[in-house]
């Protein structure tokens, strides 16, 4: 998909978050290992919440912000990560699996802070923040739920 406003941002990312979820879905029904299994379907989850919660800001976002260009500021490959939904995930330990995860969301929070660096209006400004915050605040959960399964 071609990134060219903050909506077509928005709906991105949500989709990202909907692929990786359908993907480690996917994968927890193949994966051999149980802990692994229950860690994929944890994150499964947990991605599908937050393509809900991206999907929250098509709606609530000011239609004029929504059209605002972003595509001079956007990187030509934001996130660098497994996106095809083979069974990568299934061949897979633990501990691999939630460091890939780990990694796609420190990539969109990245390009979430890019993007605020370079908002030029504060309504904008304000909307980026709401996405860093949001995938900031799920990450941080994310990681810390995925730890506590590591102390069982």
């Amino acid at each position: 998909m071609e990134v060219k406003t903050i909506f077509d941002l928005i709906e991105w990312s949500r989709s990202l978050h909907a692929q990786l979820a359908q993907c480690l879905s996917h994968c927890a029904k193949i994966h051999p290992h149980e802990r692994a299994v229950m860690l994929l379907e944890y994150l499964a989850s947990a991605e599908t919440a937050m393509a809900n919660m991206v999907a929250d800001f098509e709606h609530q976002a000011d239609p004029k912000v929504a059209r605002t260009y972003v595509y001079d500021h956007m990187p030509h490959e934001p996130v660098k990560t497994h996106l095809e939904c083979d069974d990568h995930y299934a061949q897979l330990d633990a501990d691999a699996i939630s460091g890939e995860v780990f990694d796609f969301h420190e990539q969109i929070i990245d390009l979430y802070r890019t993007l605020l660096g370079k908002a030029e209006l504060p309504e904008v400004e304000e909307l980026m923040q709401m996405l860093l915050d949001m995938e900031l605040n799920e990450t941080k959960l994310l990681v810390h739920q995925v730890g506590r399964m590591d102390d069982l």
